[in-house]
This record gives C-alpha cells, sequence and structure tokens, in this order.
C-alpha cells in the first residue's frame, strides 16, 4: 500500500492581514509545503516554535523594529528569530521581516528619513545577478518602507537601490529583502492602499500613481518574483546553512 507523503510546513509571521505571501503562496504549493499564518496581533507568536517548520517567513508590517517599548511583541518575535538564526534553518524575511532579521544579527536598523515607496529597479550585486535574485534583474519591484537595515557581519549583499540596501543572503539559507517582490498587485493593491492611507499622505505619495505603475509592472513582478522565490526555495537545506550563496 503506497504511504501518503508529508508535506514539508512553512509558518509566515504576519503583521497586518493584507501583507500576505501573495504571490507567492502558489509557489509554496508546488514546492510541497503547508502554509500557516502565525497572526502577530492574535497571539501568534506565543504558539509559535521557530524550531519546527521546515520554512519560517517574516513578513512586513508598519512599525519599526526598534519600537519594542511600544509594540512588545517585537521582544518575542527577535527571540524566535535569533533561535531559527542558531540553528541555521530556512528563513525569509521580508521588508520589516528582513530588518528584524538584520537586527537579530546585531546589524542596525534605522529610519532612512524618506519614504521609499512604488515600483523601481533593483541594482543587482554580482553576488545578487548570479542567484536567485537575477530574476529580478531589471524588473521595476515594488518598495514600501521607511526603514532600512545595515549590512549583518558575514552576511552577502545582493541588491541595493540609490536610498538603502535591498537584499542580503547568510548561506543559502537565510535571505532578507527589503522590498516586495511577493505583492499581489492585481489581487491585493487596494488593500495596501487603504492600510497604508496615512503613511502615503504623510509622504505626499499620490496612490494613483502606484496604480498605474501596477498595471505597468506588476505582470512582470509576479513572474520575476516566484521564479527568483522558487529558485531559493529549491537551495535551501536543512543544517548549518554554511553553504554560500
Amino acid at each position: 500500500m503506497a504511504t501518503m507523503q508529508t508535506r514539508r510546513q512553512a509558518i509566515a509571521i504576519r503583521h497586518v492581514s493584507f501583507e500576505t505571501l501573495g504571490t507567492f503562496e502558489t509557489e509554496l504549493e508546488r514546492a510541497g509545503y503547508e502554509l500557516t499564518y502565525a497572526d502577530v496581533a492574535n497571539g501568534g507568536l506565543a504558539i509559535l516554535d521557530a524550531l519546527v517548520p521546515d520554512l519560517l517567513i517574516v513578513l512586513g508590517g508598519p512599525i519599526g523594529v526598534y519600537e519594542a517599548d511600544t509594540y512588545p511583541f517585537l521582544i518575542t518575535e527577535l527571540a524566535l528569530i535569533k533561535s531559527r538564526l542558531r540553528a541555521g534553518l530556512p528563513l525569509l524575511g521580508i521588508c520589516l521581516g528582513a530588518q528584524l532579521i538584520a537586527a537579530a544579527l546585531d546589524a542596525r536598523v534605522a529610519s532612512t528619513g524618506v519614504k521609499e515607496i512604488g515600483f523601481a529597479p533593483l541594482a543587482l550585486t554580482d553576488a545578487g545577478a548570479n542567484g536567485p535574485l537575477r530574476h529580478l534583474a531589471d524588473v521595476p519591484v515594488l518598495h514600501w518602507h521607511g526603514d532600512a537595515f545595515e549590512l549583518p557581519v558575514g552576511a552577502t549583499l545582493l541588491a541595493t537601490t540609490p536610498v538603502c540596501n535591498q537584499a542580503f543572503a547568510v548561506g543559502r539559507n537565510v535571505l532578507g529583502l527589503q522590498f516586495h517582490p511577493e505583492a499581489d498587485t492585481t489581487g491585493d493593491l487596494e488593500a495596501w492602499l487603504i492600510g497604508h492611507a496615512c503613511e502615503l499622505a504623510g509622504a505626499a505619495i499620490n496612490p494613483r500613481i502606484i496604480r498605474t505603475d501596477a498595471r505597468r509592472h506588476g505582470s512582470a513582478l509576479a513572474d520575476a518574483g516566484r521564479a527568483m522565490f522558487a529558485e531559493w526555495l529549491s537551495h535551501t537545506h536543512n543544517g548549518t546553512g554554511s553553504a554560500r550563496w
């Protein structure tokens, strides 16, 4: 009798309901993962063991890693990330998630003084151009942040923009992305525009421009983002994570 293969488990820490894994969800399904969201607002961190899932993903959110006095859950979240890093298990951080990984690795995270919001291309480093991020070459990606991370000691810089560092890797198992390659700009964009309305207004950014650029670039970003993520998934492995990018 044939036995049913156990699916791998992916857990995504979600800070706000509309910042999900978006277009990446289909790639997780194809790669044999079962995805569960751990919602910070619903006490998801309290029951999360960082060492259990095959893949842990930390998503974005409109707060800073330095605001633990105001948002105490960040203390727990950083501890979970540090535990995951010590174990060398596959870990992906997007936007706030990347900043939290950098902070867990003792890198500085701070405001850039500007809001980098909208579609713009990345400048890939040699390492970035020779790894999974090559799929994003010349593709305008969605940026949505005002904070940025310094490169952690021992990490490999993969991409930048004129504003800040945009991506780093630690071995093959840890990837931090400042930008949003996962955003479903055809289905979820309006939720982003509504959810971040105050931020957009404060930065004098016109939502109409983001909608227009999403129609122009969204399809290419979805294809390139999924290809990048699928390749990175294929490279991750359990163990020490000592293999280079």
